[in-house]
């Protein structure tokens, strides 16, 4: 279960340490893809990037950039921005705060960023606490839904088309469970929003 839209009772309550979409006023939508890098996927997903001539932010697991570091590599040769999804995909509500640092840190090692992301978006405040003085915390607006094995490729577009609006920072993700409803839904979004005069943007720190 999972919302497509993120609730403003969460936004309420986390305040404005996490950033749960963009400023208003350029017309523009931010795309971000999460769980990556692998190569049955996240190449694709730069192809369809590239034909539509936009930019997006990756929120790569460190475990995986270190098996696909050519696939990573492709990621910043093509301009994208990229952040950190944790090393091994942990979720923070489960781990033991200087675990879960320490793990962040692992994948900063060989990352260079100022974006986190947290896996599931769970973390608890103590360790909000700390990655804020570093990180600028990227939650989100619009989940896909493409994870969901009970989600088809047609309500995965029709979630996306459905919500998403100005400053919104939209969720799919470049793994092998997402694919096919991805690669449906994704040039399709794209195509519909530029359309209506939208911009695709990348999350900068």
């Amino acid at each position: 279960m999972y919302l497509v839209k993120s609730p403003n009772i969460l936004r309420k309550i986390y305040g404005k340490s996490l950033c749960w979409e963009m400023p208003k006023g350029n017309k523009s939508i931010y795309l971000t893809f999460d769980d990556g890098p692998v190569p049955e996927i996240t190449p694709s997903v730069l192809k369809i990037l590239s034909d539509f001539n936009i930019k997006a932010t990756f929120f790569c697991v460190g475990e995986n950039i270190q098996k696909h570091t050519d696939v990573f590599n492709q990621i910043l040769e093509q301009g994208h921005s990229v952040g950190n999804h944790t090393y091994n995909h942990i979720n923070g509500w489960k781990t033991p705060k200087n675990e879960y640092i320490e793990n962040i840190l692992k994948s900063e090692s060989f990352l260079h960023t100022k974006l986190f992301r947290p896996p599931y978006g769970k973390i608890t405040p103590a360790e909000k606490k700390l990655l804020k003085k570093n990180y600028r915390i990227i939650l989100w607006t619009i989940l896909s839904g493409d994870f969901d094995a009970k989600t088809s490729k047609e309500q995965c577009l029709e979630n996306v088309l459905k919500y998403t609006n100005e400053g919104a920072i939209v969720v799919f993700h470049d793994s092998i469970k997402s694919k096919e409803k991805l690669l449906y839904a994704l040039p399709k979004f794209i195509e519909h929003f530029q359309a209506k005069g939208y911009n695709f943007e990348k999350i900068s720190y």
